[in-house]
């Protein structure tokens, strides 16, 4: 197969003139490329900063980095993969995956990679997009941006440590020829990265020192390898595996009932959480520092096997006191002790409610995206924003999912967009444009459905929240809801122009 580097040039060139540019090729940016060719558009051009497709699955490379819903859930529904190796997918698998989709249908001569988007700006008079990207400058009458939500590192601001003498890297920007055998690594955060970053370089250095905040709920890793037979099923009967996708959708939605309904739902889910624990931290001190005290869902559920004997290995230490400052050769905790260490690990998140695309985006006004959501973000449906015409968001705002694949949500908007791109077409408008009022009612959905849940109520405080405490992120409700959301464009809701 002919490499994504070699199937497009990437040489700087003149202004482009296309009529959908889409910025980011990781699952929703490719869904929309597919959908799009599948209407007959291909007047359109995906604009990829990095050199392959796969967005976080290709920029997350760190030592057992791995998809944490299962692989017939995790893929798009059109695409389904008969030949998974295991029933959750580790990094390469699922990178793979997103490859060999992009090639079968065709839209990697649509791609431009090493287009990192600088800036897009709404012309008025031209009422088009004027997008600058790092290989030349994109004209486009509809942008789409599915940057997404886990794109931009997040950096903690600790007093010292750009005077780390040691080597310093993200989760999300791994550098694999590093060595870290027999070295002292410290890793700060215990989230969903550093719960398998942990058990995988633990074996190997010499010391792990795990600075946690808060400390995170975490059930069992239901993983296994799949069978020959189970592969030959499901290339045999394809119907089987849709089956097994449609139970695993069910299984999985059912946690939103306590997550968004009655937290009293979730009880059997934190009581297998903490047997867990108990099952393999015999320690009652240590037991008691990984012991979460607010109810679970409040932060993302996570699963693993090996994080518990990984941190309570020989060689590992949790540390609770919070970090003070770091040194050219060692951090330093707030109780006073300063522990030697050769290596950090940010396993710090990424920029979520404040997306750095957002600054990126001028509207018609003249303001940003960033400038209109000072005070939190909000759209219509999670797609669009009054002010910025023919401009769709994928993983946009309050989209994000804590219980099952964010695949289906992108699907749905996917759809949502293909839907106003369809009522462009036949309707013969050159713009299209969410109204204020359209928004403002969104947003005032969004914040009763919000209400209630356990990301406000269970005693936490997570990125799901903005700097406000408002749910930003995650879709407040049974994600079948949004499905029906989106299902059709709520056309009263725009307003259009024609030529």
């Amino acid at each position: 197969m002919t490499s994504t580097l070699e199937s497009q040039p990437q040489q700087r060139e003149e202004t482009r003139e296309v009529r959908v540019a889409v910025i980011g090729s990781g699952f929703a940016g490719l869904g929309m490329a597919i959908r799009m060719r599948e209407m007959g558009i291909e007047d359109f051009v995906v604009l990829e900063r990095g050199p392959d497709v796969g967005g976080t699955w290709r920029d997350n490379t760190y030592p057992g980095a791995a998809c944490d819903v299962q692989s017939n859930l995790y893929s798009f529904s059109f695409a389904p993969n008969p030949d998974w190796p295991r029933t959750y997918s580790e990094q390469p698998e699922i990178l793979a995956y997103l490859q060999g989709v992009a090639a079968r249908y065709d839209v990697l001569r649509h791609h431009v990679f090493g287009a990192d988007v600088t800036g897009a700006q709404w012309d008025a008079e031209a009422r088009r997009w004027r997008v600058q990207t790092s290989t030349g400058e994109v004209s486009a009458r509809v942008l789409v941006s599915a940057a997404g939500a886990l794109a931009d590192p997040s950096y903690p601001d600790i007093p010292g440590i750009e005077d780390f003498a040691g080597t310093v890297m993200h989760s999300a920007r791994w550098d694999a020829a590093h060595d870290l055998t027999g070295e002292r690594v410290a890793v700060i955060g215990t989230g969903a990265s550093a719960i398998q970053v942990v058990p995988a370089i633990q074996p190997v250095a010499g010391s792990v020192t795990v600075y946690q905040r808060t400390p995170p709920w975490v059930i069992p890793r239901g993983d296994r390898p799949t069978t020959p037979l189970e592969r030959r099923l499901y290339r045999r009967v394809p119907g089987l595996q849709k089956a097994v996708r449609g139970v695993l959708y069910a299984s999985r939605e059912f946690l939103a009932v306590g997550i968004t309904k009655n937290p009293r739902f979730l009880a059997p889910v934190q009581k297998l959480a903490r047997t867990h624990l108990e099952r393999q931290v015999r320690d009652p001190q240590v037991r008691a520092t990984l012991t979460p005290d607010y109810t679970i869902g409040c932060k993302r559920i996570l699963i693993s096997n090996d994080w518990y004997p990984a941190v309570t290995a020989p060689n590992a230490e949790v540390v609770n006191a919070g970090i003070a400052e770091v040194r050219p050769h060692s951090v330093v905790t707030r109780d006073g002790v300063e522990r030697p260490t050769d290596t950090l690990v940010l396993a710090t998140g990424f920029h979520v409610t404040d997306l750095p695309i957002a600054h990126r985006i001028t509207g018609k006004d003249g303001r940003t995206l960033a400038d209109v959501w000072t005070d939190g973000m909000a759209t219509n449906r999670g797609s669009t924003v009054a002010g910025f015409p023919n401009l769709f968001l994928l993983v946009g705002p309050n989209v994000g999912v804590g219980h099952t694949s964010m695949v289906y949500m992108i699907e749905s908007q996917v759809a949502y967009v293909a839907n106003a791109l369809q009522a462009m077409d036949d309707e013969g408008l050159v713009t299209l444009e969410t109204t204020q009022a359209a928004q403002d009612a969104y947003r005032a959905l969004i914040a009763e459905r919000s209400a209630g849940t356990v990301w406000l109520d269970g005693g936490c405080g997570s990125w799901y929240l903005d700097e406000h405490g408002h749910n930003t992120t995650l879709w407040p409700d049974f994600t079948f809801r949004f499905r029906r959301l989106t299902r059709t464009l709520d056309r009263d809701n725009y307003v259009g122009t024609t030529a």
